[in-house]
């Protein structure tokens, strides 16, 4: 080597130090927004179609989704929502799953009528906001939309009660721009467990194995929040391309049956996939968790002892409720479970699933979709580094959505999976 090269080797070594040492001793606010610029965050799980569907009946009327911070109403008793386009602009978000979220206690016809107007309501207030909003059903949309400084709008259902038990159903709302399907909600299907009902024999029957299987050939994510452990490997044992988790946490931290144990996050990490973790403090904080237990036995015993009065039980466990006012937790408590999923397996696997609109309450620090960015100061402030702050931001939930794409696009010619129609 010449002494002219040695010396330019000897540069360029003490640039790159000189910049690590740089990226080392940034504020953490300037890499949580160094990391926003670059890859804005990519929401599992957000609930205004549900918020539509409860506070207007789906009629937009006069609804402005540019600022909802007025939709309050105290009379009822009602909080403003926590999600509009205002917010999501302040909150980095570059993209959102938006939940068609119907009740799991509706009769599968009408849950799969219901999940249709829900599809209706949300591409209906994405048509009214052209300049914000872009509805998207591919990872090429996305990124389209992010050149055009617009917010991705992708839809997501939440619980196979959606497509009431027919595969036939799930095609039509691929068609339709559905691009995931959390495999139950709160309740058991006939062909899959939840992960808060009677436990069942298993975790998915071979009709649940043929959903997982069909979605995957249409391209439509399986999502694997509020079902079982059991249901979790079934379908990460059918599973050819990866998973999501869309709004859940880890089970480890917090042991609500609604979050992901350490079984099925190794098999998340061998499948590719992804866990999304969000705000819910019943599922964040392990002493909120164990305060609703206690206010259920309370109110249990209340009632036992107030039979014929529930006036009195009413009045009772208001009282209680005052004088043990539940924990809600912090964003500390959030990025708890993000170190320790990223720890398990890894920071390729993690994700953001806030659950805004679908909770009444989040941790404090995290009220609303403008939050976002105080997350990722506090992250780099443990020593996330901006490389994987971009990866839960977005970058892992475009890899996953490609990966599930390129599955799809080598299987368009396989035949349509068929099961009998049921009346």
């Amino acid at each position: 080597m010449t002494l002219l090269a040695h010396a330019a080797g000897a540069a360029a070594l003490a640039l790159t130090l000189a910049s690590a040492a740089q990226a080392q001793t940034r504020p953490p606010e300037q890499v949580a927004a160094a990391a926003l610029a670059a890859a804005p965050v990519w929401d599992g799980h957000n609930d205004v179609p549900e918020q539509l569907r409860d506070r207007r009946n789906n009629v937009l009327g006069d609804f402005d989704f540019r600022d909802t911070s007025g939709t309050g109403d105290a009379a009822k008793g009602t909080a403003p929502m926590m999600t509009d386009i205002r917010r999501l602009r302040a909150g980095k978000v570059g993209a959102q799953f938006w939940s068609v979220y119907v009740s799991a206690s509706l009769p599968e016809p009408q849950a799969v009528q219901a999940t249709l107007e829900q599809i209706d309501v949300m591409k209906r207030v994405i048509a009214r906001h052209p300049a914000d909003l872009q509805l998207c059903v591919d990872s090429a949309c996305v990124e389209s939309a992010w050149k055009a400084k617009k917010i991705a709008s992708l839809i997501g259902m939440e619980g196979g009660h959606s497509i009431g038990g027919s595969l036939a159903v799930l095609r039509q709302m691929h068609a339709l721009g559905a691009r995931y399907m959390t495999l139950t909600h709160f309740r058991n299907l006939a062909w899959a467990e939840s992960a808060t009902d009677v436990p069942m024999k298993q975790g998915l029957t071979p009709l649940g194995k043929d959903v997982v299987r069909e979605m995957q050939r249409l391209g439509v994510l399986v999502d694997l929040s509020h079902v079982s452990e059991k249901t979790m490997l079934d379908a990460l044992a059918v599973a050819r391309a990866p998973v999501i988790v869309s709004h859940s946490n880890a089970r480890a931290i917090n042991h609500h049956p609604r979050n992901v144990p350490d079984t099925a996050l190794d098999a998340i990490k061998a499948n590719g996939g992804i866990v999304m973790v969000n705000f819910y403090p019943a599922y964040v904080v392990e002493a909120t968790r164990l305060h609703n237990a206690r206010r259920a036995a309370e109110e249990a015993q209340l009632k036992a002892l107030n039979t014929g009065n529930p006036d009195a039980a009413k009045a009772a466990l208001a009282a209680w409720d005052k004088a043990n006012p539940a924990p809600i937790g912090s964003i500390s408590d959030v990025a708890d479970h993000l170190d320790y999923i990223a720890r398990r397996i890894g920071a390729d696997h993690v994700g953001l699933g806030g659950d805004m609109d679908g909770i009444e309450v989040a941790v404090k620090g995290m009220e609303d979709v403008s939050t976002y960015p105080a997350l990722f100061t506090a992250l780099a402030r443990r020593g996330w580094s901006q490389a994987d702050l971009e990866k839960l931001a977005s970058r892992n939930m475009m890899r996953v959505l490609k990966a599930a794409e390129t599955y799809a696009a080598a299987h368009r010619g396989d035949p349509p999976i068929e099961n009998p129609t049921t009346f």
